[in-house]
């Protein structure tokens, strides 16, 4: 009996600290997803390194956002639309976090037309509609049309981690929502602050102009304006060259699951 204590005390021991250290070291929802494949390279625009380390991004910001972030690229030898591309694909492979057909952002790129088409489905379309997918393809095509396919597909990913913790009909380029900016208010308030606490801590100032001034001797002698020349500068406007510009928009697959969309050229 006496040597069964040591064992259930080391059982009792090791049971406590796994308990006490669960909260110091979880097991990420990232870690737990990590094997899923989110990147289906089928035109094989990407290395091997590249399509694992944008799978182990597209996994750890998916399990943050509780939303499958997809990359999708084809040939299309069929020559379908990039939005027809993008609904079958969602409705014969059932994306989504926690369950088929569940909550996705989807990029597709079909290098037959050389067309790019973003798409969310349900807390995707919710958070990633119209305006902020369009957002997407316009900040991603240029990177596209000069074939650096892996920034591009970085870029989708950052901006849909980023869109999807916004809330929605907030316009995510607004100025007020960038960090730097944040952090330059909040050191120009600070500064403000110390610069206030510092002048009222030198004590009242008590002369002015007007203490060393003879107000009786001092005036102006003489005063005169004289027009030399009138300038005028023309500045050239420059045409918005947009890579296809941006259209698409939403709607609804076959199998009647509605989404956002933008489609653009690049």
């Amino acid at each position: 009996m006496s040597k069964k204590r040591p064992l259930v005390a080391m059982a009792v021991l090791i049971v406590l600290l796994v308990t006490l250290l669960a909260p110091i070291f979880p097991m990420s929802s990232a870690s737990a997803a990590e094997n899923k494949n989110l990147i289906f390279d089928e035109a094989n625009l990407l290395s091997e390194q590249d399509r694992n380390e944008l799978n182990a991004l597209a996994n750890q910001y998916s399990a943050e956002r509780q939303t499958d972030l997809i990359i999708y690229t084809t040939n299309n030898e069929e020559q379908k639309s990039d939005e027809l591309l993008t609904e079958e694909f969602y409705d014969n492979r059932a994306p989504g976090y926690d369950k088929p057909h569940g909550n996705t952002v989807m990029l597709t790129l079909d290098m037959y037309n050389r067309d790019v088409y973003a798409a969310g489905f349900y807390k995707g379309e919710e958070y990633v509609d119209n305006s902020r997918v369009d957002k997407i393809t316009a900040k991603i095509a240029p990177d596209l049309s000069d074939g650096n396919y892996r920034m591009a597909f970085e870029k989708f990913l950052n901006l849909s981690y980023e869109y999807l913790d916004l809330k929605p009909g907030v316009n995510p380029d607004n100025i007020l929502f960038k960090t730097w900016f944040q952090l330059a208010a909040s050191l120009a308030i600070g500064g403000i602050v110390v610069g206030v606490m510092t002048y009222r801590s030198g004590g009242r100032v008590t002369v002015n102009r007007a203490t060393y001034e003879d107000s009786e001797n001092s005036h102006v002698i003489d005063r005169q304006d004289r027009y030399i020349r009138t300038t005028v500068t023309k500045t050239k406007i420059e045409k918005n060259n947009n890579n296809g510009g941006g259209g698409g928009g939403g709607g609804t697959t076959a199998g009647g699951h509605s989404h956002s969309g933008s489609s653009r050229s690049f």
